[in-house]
């Protein structure tokens, strides 16, 4: 059977993180929600996602095909359904669809015309950005349960303080050393070739990726995932670091979630909760304006190759775009636009060629590439989002 994962409804209120990737490519918890369900269905998936992110991301249709909506992350019961849909069936969970079968000379879906199948069970939706860190927790304990199954952890070194090590799990090539592991609140796992320097305290439930570094005698509060090949130190708190991305200096980042390609300046630090300890609103790309989170805390989120100064402070429930580069005193205010430059005494816009040039240097430090797709869909956020900035 051919898989296609698709963007779904939710797509707008998971920005600025899906202006550069389908929802499918959200990571939460250990791996992406596409890794979950290719691990999960022992096949490989393609895209449903917006045009100018369909050359980078394709979907490939085949005679027969099933649809299945990248908010929800995969459980064993769920990924059965799935598997043994039929012609003309879907699979419901109250009101959203969250999987269905197609055939390519299909010319429409009317679900008025299939066999509903409802799906009972629970399971882990990535609705809105602020689920991404608050359902870390859950989305690492399925990983580490079905990632280590039936499987041994590379030796715990000695000079590791461990409490509950039964939860810890050590891919080959990872190196530490006079490290604190607490796993007795959620498994610990670190993943290939990834590094936890000496003197660093880390409570779970926590994820460090494949060549992911922890800094000097940092303090990581769980659940927190720290992605592949990025660097954290400091103090972290409920939070999820997309790959490549770098906190690598003292400050805190609490209740926050950071796009690809970020980097956040020495001692900057982010507000997790109101002076009034009341509700935090975030800015909804949706309603164009700011709107209620349900949560006390709530920290930063912010798009890829995004990147702020020494000694930034940003206030509770800010959103930053993509390509945003803040810094100077004071609190920038709590909703930045796509490719603004400066800080709390205001913004002149990005422009594009400069935003790229730091792109083209900074990936290629990794030995990576910023190719012509990369620029055509940074290229679009712009033109997208330009009514929001003060030109």
């Amino acid at each position: 059977m051919n898989y296609i994962l698709f963007d779904g409804p939710a797509r707008n209120a998971l920005l600025p993180f899906t202006f550069t990737r389908p929802v499918a490519d959200i990571l939460i918890g250990i791996v992406t929600i596409r890794q979950k369900w290719e691990m999960h269905l022992g096949s490989t998936t393609t895209t449903l996602t917006e045009e100018y992110l369909s050359e980078k991301y394709p979907m490939v249709e085949l005679e027969e095909n099933v649809m299945i909506n990248a908010s929800f992350l995969p459980t064993a019961v769920l990924v059965d359904m799935v598997c043994d849909l039929g012609v003309n069936q879907a699979i419901f969970k109250g009101e959203d669809v969250v999987a269905f079968y197609t055939t390519e000379d299909q010319e429409g879906v009317d679900f008025d015309d299939y066999e509903i199948i409802e799906y009972e069970g629970e399971c882990i939706t990535v609705m809105n950005t602020w689920d991404i860190f608050s359902k870390n927790g859950d989305a690492i304990q399925q990983d580490f349960e079905y990632l280590t199954a039936d499987r041994v952890s590379q030796a715990i070194p000695a000079s590791v303080n461990t409490i509950a090590p039964e939860n810890i799990f050590i891919e080959a090539g990872a190196k530490l050393e006079f490290v604190t592991l607490n796993a007795s609140s959620g498994p610990i796992y670190i993943g290939k070739d990834a590094e936890i320097m000496e003197g660093s305290v880390i409570r779970g439930p926590f994820a460090l990726c494949d060549n992911a570094v922890v800094k000097l005698a940092s303090k990581i509060y769980g659940p927190t995932t720290v992605g592949p090949h990025s660097r954290v130190g400091g103090e972290v708190n409920n939070s999820v670091i997309s790959a490549y991305s770098n906190k690598g200096h003292d400050g805190f980042l609490g209740n926050s979630v950071l796009g690809e390609w970020c980097n956040i300046g020495a001692d900057s630090n982010n507000s997790n909760l109101k002076n009034n300890y009341e509700e935090v609103k975030l800015w909804s790309y949706e309603k164009e304006g700011f709107a209620k989170t349900g949560l006390q805390f709530c920290g930063l989120m912010m798009g890829d190759h995004s990147k702020c100064g020494i000694n930034t402070m940003f206030n509770t429930g800010t959103v930053v775009g993509v390509s945003a580069n803040i810094f100077g005193s004071g609190f920038p205010r709590n909703f930045v636009p796509s490719f603004s430059w400066g800080g709390a005494s205001g913004f002149t816009t990005y422009l594009t060629k400069k935003a790229f040039e730091t792109a083209r240097i900074v990936m290629s430090r990794r030995n990576l590439i910023f190719d012509e797709q990369d620029a055509a869909i940074l290229e679009h956020v712009f033109e997208e989002t330009k009514k929001w900035r003060k030109e």
